[in-house]
């Protein structure tokens, strides 16, 4: 049996294990690192075990966590931010922030657990918070909100709406009314665009049927509201679409805020198709027009991040998703991915590197036959370079 010393000897240990760029997933667009950024052994033991002998005489845990994953990011006071969804083993997801002066290792959570504003009574489970410094000056948390499906007799059923909160400091905040889109049911993976559009909030959204398929939605939307405290979007554009045979054949949601570039927003998102195995999440990319946000002006073929290895091992296999993005301020680009529901890792890269890979990468042509016409025409011009 080992004391709680023993155990708080063992986690300081893992806060300070260095983490190294895995030589071996070499692509070129990003780099993939040897271990996880924030997993369930980052916790603090003393959100786990009691420390008191007396109370705890064969110290195990009293409240355990599951997993550690899909996290909102940014830059806050110098330092890398994350707010990841933490899971216990009761099933119930919560909010905990954790920071490191380094992007790729050394995150350590703050004391306690962010406690949100308790304003729906109905609300059973919160999860995956995109996290937007807004011009506002504020910064916005949009999260999904889940309750049980009243309608439904189905004790699974259950209802999922965009929820709102915001804050300064990561500390203090202030719950707002979930977001309101006027043509669809339900709601998640809603993310809030960092700038005014047309004087406007402007989100990316994805409409859904039901919980969990996405029935008549066509892809990602997009919609503006006059006023976040009470927002209203009462027309949803759609921007990257659902596809036959594709990566997003399934459905597809919003992932970290989309970055501003000279040439656009970039985008990186989820896509999810179906397989013998169940669903597969990848993580893709793709950009909207800086005049007109709702419109793709550039979207390479396939999938940016995918499942590699021992990633597609966990509570939910075959997965990786996305929901935060840390630029820095020399450019590098630090994307925080979660694998099978269980771990968060991160890929990083540069802002040359990223609009080289979404504006130079081909498109899926969307047929096999188109796809081998496109791959020939990719090898007879390198053949040639290469004077072969």
């Amino acid at each position: 049996m080992r004391t709680y010393q023993e155990i708080e000897s063992r986690y300081e240990a893992l806060i300070h294990t260095p983490n190294m760029i895995h030589e071996g997933r070499y692509n070129g667009i990003f780099d993939r690192f040897v271990n996880p950024v924030l997993t369930r052994e980052h916790i603090p033991p003393f959100w786990i075990y009691d420390p008191n002998p007396k109370t705890n005489p064969y110290m195990m845990q009293r409240l355990g966590v599951n997993a550690v994953f899909n996290s909102g990011a940014l830059l806050l006071d110098g330092k890398y931010t994350l707010v990841a969804r933490v899971e216990g083993s009761d099933r119930k997801s919560f909010f905990a922030v954790a920071q490191s002066d380094a992007p790729t290792e050394g995150f350590r959570f703050w004391d306690e657990p962010v406690l949100l504003p308790d304003t729906c009574p109905e609300e059973t489970n919160v999860y995956d918070m995109r996290v937007t410094r807004h011009e506002d000056g504020w910064i916005y948390g949009v999260f999904c909100s889940e309750s049980k499906d009243r309608s439904n007799p189905d004790l699974s059923a259950a209802v999922a709406a965009a929820g709102i909160v915001r804050t300064k400091d990561l500390k203090t905040w202030e719950r707002l009314p979930n977001l309101k889109t006027l043509h669809s049911p339900q709601q998640r993976n809603v993310c809030l665009l960092p700038e005014f559009v047309d004087g406007k909030y402007a989100f990316y959204t994805r409409p859904m049927d039901d919980f969990i398929d996405t029935g008549s939605g066509g892809g990602i939307g997009f919609g503006l509201c006059d006023d976040i405290t009470n927002a209203v979007i009462d027309e949803e554009r759609m921007t990257s679409l659902r596809r036959y045979h594709t990566i997003t054949e399934v459905k597809n949601g919003a992932g970290a805020v989309p970055i501003k570039t000279d040439r656009g927003w970039i985008h990186i998102a989820h896509g999810v198709r179906n397989t013998a195995a169940g669903l597969r999440y990848v993580v893709y990319a793709f950009a909207t027009a800086l005049d007109d946000p709702a419109r793709v002006i550039a979207q390479p073929g396939g999938f940016l991040i995918a499942p590699y290895g021992s990633e597609r091992i966990g509570d939910v296999g075959n997965v990786v998703f996305t929901n935060g993005a840390i630029v820095d301020r020399d450019g590098s680009v630090y994307i925080y991915y979660a694998s099978s529901d269980t771990r968060l890792h991160v890929a990083a890269t540069d802002m040359d590197r990223l609009v080289d890979y979404v504006f130079n990468t081909p498109e899926d042509p969307l047929r096999s036959v188109d796809c081998v016409k496109q791959r020939i025409g990719f090898i007879r011009k390198n053949l040639q370079f290469l004077n072969r």
